[in-house]
């Protein structure tokens, strides 16, 4: 991997103190980071939220339920 790469994925991946703080906006309960989905877990929401360039999509409108399967990753370039 080079450098150029270690980059992009890093600016990919939210902030560890970030994910700490937040909470389901519906249940107020935990997420549970997915980093291979890039989604935020609530289990007891049954939804799953996007992280989309590092940034936490933390809307209902923008989750999918975890009933759905997860969409695909998309491609990674080099």
């Amino acid at each position: 991997m080079s450098d150029e790469t270690s980059i992009e994925a890093a600016s990919e991946e939210p902030d560890p103190k970030l994910l700490e703080l937040l909470v389901c906006p519906l249940t107020k309960g935990p997420l549970t980071y997915d980093r291979a989905a890039r989604e935020l877990i609530s289990a007891k929401a049954n939804l799953a939220f996007p992280i989309r360039h590092g940034v936490p999509l933390m809307t209902v409108e923008a989750a999918r339920s975890l009933d759905e399967p997860p969409p695909a990753s998309p491609p990674h370039s080099s």
